[in-house]
């Protein structure tokens, strides 16, 4: 099946991959020449239609007056994930717990590409699909991380400590400050959910918590800016200055 996806900084980043494009959509008048010149030097089939039809096609007005249609996003078995990770390299995972929000999915993504973060683990019924705005607010990132969907988020944490990764829940109840945290190990980041934050069953596979100081009058940070101020210290801890 194919879909459309929408945005500038995204259509770019696919013509810059392999990603095969059926149809790249351009509004009608739209002044980005660059844009327009590496769509006619890729020479895919394009489309301009008024800007009133494509508000229409995408129910909303942040297209930037630019699509493309491609195949649906790929995602992957935990397998896949693993079988992936370059030999030597320190091991990152990120498992998000209750994320529905298409905008914190492509902001996490975002962030889990810039630190070189191997993969993604979601539950299959309680999750954001990859889908058009994930892919906008990642810009990119959808194609460059792997992502799997499991059919149970604690039964995969327990494979995987059986496989030598220590569990990091993003918790406030009985954590340590995420400075003081030994991350130079085989690990996953465990996210929850803004509004019901990590499972019970998930947060009993963790092997402890972490939490992000809170010196001002608000208690909590959005899911996707807590993940990567963690996903940062990660990287700091493993590759610090000389």
């Amino acid at each position: 099946m194919t879909q459309y996806v929408y945005g500038k900084n995204v259509v770019k980043q696919l013509l810059k991959s392999e990603r095969k494009i059926h149809e790249i959509l351009i509004v009608e008048g739209l002044k980005d020449r660059e844009l327009i010149q590496q769509v006619e030097h890729a020479q895919l089939p394009l489309k301009r239609m008024s800007r009133k039809k494509m508000d229409a096609l995408f129910q909303n007005e942040h297209h930037q007056g630019v699509a493309a249609k491609i195949d649906e996003f790929k995602s992957y078995t935990l397998t896949e994930v693993l079988e992936a990770i370059p030999a030597g390299k320190q091991p990152l995972l990120i498992l998000l717990d209750g994320i529905k929000d298409p905008h914190n999915l492509g902001a996490i993504l975002r962030s889990a590409d810039c630190v070189g973060a191997d993969g993604i683990i979601l539950g299959k019924h309680r999750s954001v699909p990859l889908n058009s705005t994930v892919a906008k607010v990642s810009t990119g990132a959808i194609d460059t991380v792997k992502v799997a969907y499991v059919s149970n988020l604690s039964q995969t944490l327990k494979q995987l400590k059986e496989q030598g990764f220590w569990v990091a829940a993003a918790d406030a109840q009985n954590a340590q400050d995420y400075r003081s945290a030994d991350y130079n190990v085989p690990l996953v980041l465990v996210i929850g959910s803004e509004g019901e934050g990590i499972s019970p069953l998930v947060r009993k596979m963790c092997d402890y918590a972490i939490a992000l100081p809170m010196a001002g009058s608000i208690t909590s940070l959005n899911a996707s800016v807590a993940c990567a101020v963690l996903l940062y210290e990660i990287y700091a801890q493993r590759h610090p200055l000389k």
